[in-house]
């Protein structure tokens, strides 16, 4: 489990000068294993800064190059002229800008240096270039995350880059270690630090307050003797927009902890999975039909999973239906017919408690392992989904629209 200790600190008290190595000193005094440091490995100056003006030229190599005139703010230097390949950008977008002197992840240093014709004086940085992510489809404009700081600050904390996480290994006795609530709770004993417990909420605001949705447990006959699903709750979110980007905040920690940002509405069933140990899943409520069953496979049914993959079932496994068939292997992976996308407007999130037993075998049957089957096969607080359902609400109300 990685843990950004920025979001840590939210829960207990960690001292503002506590380094990675004292919080692993802790969390190794109350049994777990010191695994590693993680972080994204940046050196400055990183700035902000505002493309003032570029003029595009063509190469003799077929390639177009862009000489950009960029404003750093004047305690950094004023305008400089820097070459830049991307065209995803326009005359007045707040972008990241590498100085010479700073280093980027590899280590990437970063100097003035002559190229195509000129001397380009740092770097216009893609958000993978950052250590934000794995895509690169040209650089990171500031607007398409919703920001608008000033020219010349420092990008390093803006984008929440000078955070750290600090990994253990969580043996399968301790899956409450699986979230960002257990380790905060550890720390709290190793330490006597304050601890705030982000699974206390009033029961009356985590009840649905408007309307419900038609769920049923169909599992008379459950294998050996469990029953698949012990809770199973569900909450609406109308009018989302998934094209909202998700805070820059919430990249970061989801980066530290080891987690691709897929946009919005996914990143916010992720980071509440992180926060609280409950795996979540989203649905398009609009995709689907009638109401949930949780109920076991029938014989030859098959379910086409996220990631594309046709499985043929086995009577064992534990199902989420509705009226059209299978939409899901509970507690491992989502359908693809129901899933969240750009078009998504409507969301049906669930928020369950599956037997340990049954999402293990379920996993290692498909060999399929998953974020979600890690932690449900290690037991979930079973009054968390009440919850967790309602985090994830708040969250898409706050940051999706």
């Amino acid at each position: 489990m990685r843990v950004p200790l920025s979001w840590l600190r939210e829960y207990v008290d960690v001292p503002a000068d506590a380094t990675p190595e004292d919080v692993l000193a802790a969390l190794v005094s109350v049994g777990f294993e010191e695994e590693d440091v993680h972080g994204f490995d940046l050196q400055g100056p990183i700035v902000v800064g505002q493309v003032v003006e570029f003029v595009e030229e063509p190469q003799s190599n077929g390639k177009t190059i862009r000489w950009c005139q960029v404003d750093v703010g004047e305690a950094n230097g004023g305008v400089r002229g820097i070459v830049c390949g991307a065209r995803n950008f326009f005359a007045g977008d707040k972008v990241v800008v590498t100085l010479p002197g700073a280093v980027l992840p590899g280590p990437f240093p970063i100097a003035a240096r002559k190229t195509y014709g000129h001397v380009s004086d740092g770097m216009i940085a893609s958000a993978k270039e950052l250590g934000l992510g794995d895509e690169h489809n040209g650089i990171l404009r500031l607007v398409e995350l919703g920001l608008d700081p000033e020219v010349g600050a420092d990008a390093i904390a803006l984008l929440g880059l000078d955070d750290v996480a600090v990994e253990i290994n969580v043996t399968p006795d301790r899956g409450y270690a699986l979230s960002i609530r257990g380790v905060a709770r550890e720390y709290s004993h190793a330490t006597g630090a304050a601890f705030r417990d982000p699974g206390e909420r009033e029961w009356g605001e985590l009840q649905q307050p408007v309307e419900g949705f038609a769920v049923a447990v169909d599992d008379q006959a459950p294998i050996r003797g469990r029953v698949g699903a012990s809770e199973f709750v569900v909450r609406i979110v109308r009018d989302v927009d998934p094209t909202k980007p998700t805070p820059p905040w919430m990249v970061a920690r989801l980066t530290l902890a080891g987690i691709r940002s897929l946009g919005i509405l996914i990143d916010i069933t992720n980071y509440v999975m992180l926060e609280l140990g409950n795996p979540i899943h989203g649905y398009d409520l609009d995709r689907l039909t009638g109401g949930i069953t949780v109920r076991r496979a029938h014989e030859g049914e098959k379910l086409t999973t996220l990631d594309g993959k046709e499985r043929a079932l086995s009577t064992e496994d534990l199902l989420i239906t509705d009226e059209s068939g299978p939409i899901g292997l509970a507690g491992v992976m989502g359908g693809g017919t129901t899933e969240m996308t750009d078009a998504t407007r409507n969301v049906l999130i669930e928020a369950a408690v599956f037997d340990t037993v049954s999402i293990a075998r379920t996993a290692r049957r498909h060999k399929l392992p998953s974020e979600a089957s890690r932690r449900f096969e290690r037991g979930v607080d079973p009054l968390i989904p009440f919850v967790a359902a309602r985090r994830v609400a708040d969250l898409m109300v706050e940051y999706a629209g």
